[in-house]
């Protein structure tokens, strides 16, 4: 059991986005949570039945796509050293 399902797609805000990636060819596509509620039923998935659902858009593709929430905030370079 993962996070994915833990969660529905309606315990999350209207404007996170959530990260597709094509398993098959390795396309990124962002979505929002808010495009997905106003497509019906959405609401009511858990996140791994919206990755399961999910397909990749590619031309000629259509692989299954792997779900993931990208982290918001400042991405950090190391600082650290040998001390």
């Amino acid at each position: 059991m993962s996070w994915l399902d833990t969660m529905q797609l309606r315990d999350l805000d209207a404007g996170d986005r959530l990260e597709l990636t094509c398993r098959r060819c390795g396309k990124v596509r962002f979505v929002k949570v808010g495009e997905l509620l106003a497509r019906g039923d959405f609401g009511r998935l858990w996140l791994s039945e919206v990755e399961a659902r999910a397909r990749c858009r590619q031309r000629g593709c259509g692989g299954p796509m792997r779900l993931a929430m990208p982290k918001s905030g400042d991405t950090k370079g190391f600082v650290g050293g040998i001390a």
